[in-house]
C-alpha cells in the first residue's frame, strides 16, 4: 500500500484593523504576526517529505504557502476549490452583539443555520474541498502534500470525513490560525485524521468539537 499525507493548513493571521468579514474580498494580506506564523510552520515541516504545495487563490493563503514552497524548492500550485466559503455578510462587521447581526434588515438571511442560509452550503464546501484533497493526494502519492485554505472549509471537510453533522458552533472549531489538519491515506483510503498547531494556539475560544 502507498501511504500519503495531506496537510490541510489554515492561513496565518490577516491584517484587518476594521474587523470586517473579509471573506473573498481582495487586498487582505497577512499581518506581521501572520507572516511569522507561516515561517514557523515552514520550519516545522522543513524535514518532512513534502513534494506538492497548493493554495487557495486568495492572497493570504498564497502568502502562507510561500515559505513552505521555498524551503522545499517547489512550485506553488493554486486550486480554486480551496477558496474561502461564500458569505452574504462579506464586507460587514458581523460580531454577535455588534454590527450587521443587530440590524433587522439582515435577519432574513439567518433563517436556516443548518444549510446555512447566509452563505455557501456546507455540503457544497465539503465536496469541493474533498476534490482538492484527492487531487493533492494523487499529486503527492507516497509522499506528503500541503493544501493551504481557510478555517470554515477545513473544518467542514473534516467534519464530513468524520461523519459528523456539518452545522456547528463556530466558536468550537478546532482550526486555529496556521494550524494543520492532517489526513493520512493508504492508497485512496483515509485511515487517520490528526490536528496540530506548530505555530501555537491562536484562539483561546477553540475547545474542539
Amino acid at each position: 500500500m502507498t501511504r500519503t499525507l495531506v496537510h490541510l493548513m489554515r492561513h496565518g493571521e490577516v491584517h484587518n484593523p476594521t474587523g470586517i468579514l473579509y471573506g473573498r474580498l481582495p487586498g487582505f494580506r497577512l499581518s506581521a504576526q501572520g507572516e511569522k506564523q507561516a515561517l514557523r510552520v515552514a520550519e516545522h515541516l522543513a524535514d518532512r517529505d513534502i513534494v506538492h504545495v497548493v493554495a487557495s487563490p486568495l492572497e493570504r493563503a498564497q502568502q502562507t504557502a510561500r515559505p513552505i514552497v521555498d524551503s522545499h524548492r517547489l512550485e506553488l500550485a493554486t486550486d480554486d476549490r480551496l477558496i474561502e466559503a461564500d458569505n452574504k455578510f462579506e464586507g460587514l462587521r458581523v460580531a454577535v452583539g455588534d454590527g450587521a447581526l443587530r440590524s433587522p434588515q439582515h435577519w432574513p438571511k439567518l433563517w436556516n443555520p443548518f444549510e446555512p442560509s447566509w452563505g455557501e452550503p456546507y455540503l457544497k464546501i465539503a465536496h469541493r474541498m474533498l476534490g482538492a484533497v484527492h487531487r493533492a493526494r494523487a499529486a503527492a502519492a507516497g509522499h506528503e502534500a500541503v493544501c493551504v485554505s481557510h478555517q470554515l472549509p477545513v473544518w467542514t471537510v473534516r467534519r464530513f470525513l468524520e461523519g459528523k453533522r456539518m452545522w456547528h458552533d463556530p466558536r468550537k472549531r478546532q482550526c486555529s490560525l496556521a494550524s494543520l489538519t492532517t489526513l493520512t491515506f493508504e492508497d485512496e483510503q483515509l485511515i487517520r485524521i490528526s490536528y496540530s498547531e506548530p505555530a501555537g494556539s491562536t484562539d483561546p475560544r477553540v475547545t474542539g468539537a
